[in-house]
């Protein structure tokens, strides 16, 4: 399937509603210098073509009890696709594991987890993960702090890989 072009206006309406999924239609137009029923239309087609995945509220962790940010290195006992992929589903349905990575190399995956303390990642930890089926080792991090935390893509005259 072929990824469909996106000019400056697609790439500007991107940039506005990464950063403000709230914005309303009128004032994403303005911003992006068009009107307000093509603007529709553009928002409407780059949800229908996959650009645009879904809308959420930013949280605050710390504020909702969730102090404890822990990265978990996991390594399988086997890497056949069914294992894996077995591993991801079952990885999907636990709500402390905040997001899931594929690795190349001796990690086969990474895991953002999150919890209330460490007593509570403690149990997650030896009561889900280390017994979960395939799993042959864990090795986790604590974090101390965060120091960047984005989840705004870098479009929209935002370069990669050149040093500022």
């Amino acid at each position: 399937m072929k990824k469909p072009r996106l000019d400056d206006i697609d790439l500007k309406i991107l940039h506005i509603l990464q950063t403000d999924g709230r914005v309303t239609n009128v004032e994403l137009a303005r911003q992006a210098g068009i009107s307000a029923p093509p603007c529709l239309r553009r928002v409407r087609a780059l949800e229908k073509a996959g650009f645009i995945t879904g809308y959420f509220a930013e949280l605050d962790a710390q504020m909702l009890g969730l102090g404890v940010t822990v990265f978990a290195m996991v390594g399988l006992e086997s890497q056949a696709e069914n294992d894996l992929q077995a591993f991801e589903k079952r990885v999907a349905d636990w709500p402390e594991v905040l997001e899931c990575h594929m690795l190349n190399g001796e990690i086969d995956f990474i895991l953002k987890c999150i919890a209330p303390d460490l007593e509570s990642f403690q149990e997650f930890l030896t009561k889900k993960l280390t017994p979960a089926p395939n799993v042959a080792n864990v090795r986790t991090s604590l974090t101390i702090r965060r120091s960047k935390g984005r989840t705004a893509l870098p479009i929209a005259g935002e370069s990669i890989g050149e040093a500022t």
